[in-house]
């Protein structure tokens, strides 16, 4: 597949990681929404199945149901109504939230992934423009780069795993329309995001929830940061360009 070389953003992108855990608790609607009050121009998360097809955002893959004599239980073993309240699917949350936001998906579950593609579409028309799906898993993200042309494709990775070297796998991605690769805030150099702007491939930051450590990505030209604390990462932001 010929590669398609992104619009490197000229801004960061600041996803709220969890909906910004250190505010709310994680994924929760109370989460999501004090992120974009706090300015945050992205969110992120995480999308799994359930045992009758329902695509939840849920990161552990494992809850406590209302009784603890029950144990945990697995959301891969559970239906949807059996998920505590407050869990949501990505629908809901567009519904809620509003649709005018990056959204960066890990895709727990690859079989949750079309239902994530299915509710930004649902949102709106130029809502897949701003999906984000990510995966540990190259084959898989070529896969899904042949089953969807509207949505970004991000490989999350570590600079440890990349066998054959930053460029090669850089190569690779540029070849298979990959979007971004996603790597801890410690594995980012600006030498190694030249590297991947180079191929057109947007080079993301997670991790990110000190000043030193965000000013230092962005410092590398990062093109989105993720961080558990919004106020932080939007004030260090908006410090860097404004």
């Amino acid at each position: 597949m010929a590669p398609r070389l992104p619009a490197l953003v000229s801004r960061p992108i600041g996803f709220a990681h969890r909906g910004g855990m250190a505010h709310a608790a994680e994924n929760s609607l109370g989460a999501f929404e004090a992120a974009l009050a706090r300015g945050a121009t992205g969110l992120e998360s995480d999308a799994r199945l359930t045992a009758d097809g329902s695509v939840v955002l849920h990161h552990a893959g494992r809850f406590r149901p209302p009784l603890p004599r029950l144990g945990h239980r697995k959301v891969r073993a559970a239906g949807r109504a059996d998920m505590p309240p407050g869990v949501l699917s990505p629908a809901e949350l567009y519904a809620t939230c509003g649709s005018a936001f990056e959204f960066s998906v890990d895709i727990k579950d690859p079989e949750a992934a079309p239902g994530v593609v299915e509710a930004a579409r649902g949102a709106g028309r130029e809502v897949p423009k701003r999906l984000w799906l990510c995966s540990a898993s190259l084959a898989l993200l070529e896969q899904w780069r042949d089953r969807w042309s509207d949505v970004h494709l991000v490989l999350s990775t570590r600079r440890r795993l990349m066998e054959h070297g930053p460029e090669r796998l850089a190569a690779r991605l540029a070849r298979a329309g990959i979007d971004a690769v996603n790597m801890p805030y410690a594995d980012w150099t600006g030498g190694t995001v030249v590297l991947f702007h180079r191929f057109g491939v947007q080079a993301f930051g997670w991790d990110a929830q000190h000043d030193r450590t965000l000013c230092e990505l962005l410092d590398a030209g990062i093109d989105a940061v993720y961080s558990d604390h919004v106020d932080r990462m939007m004030d260090a932001i908006a410090r860097y360009y404004d």
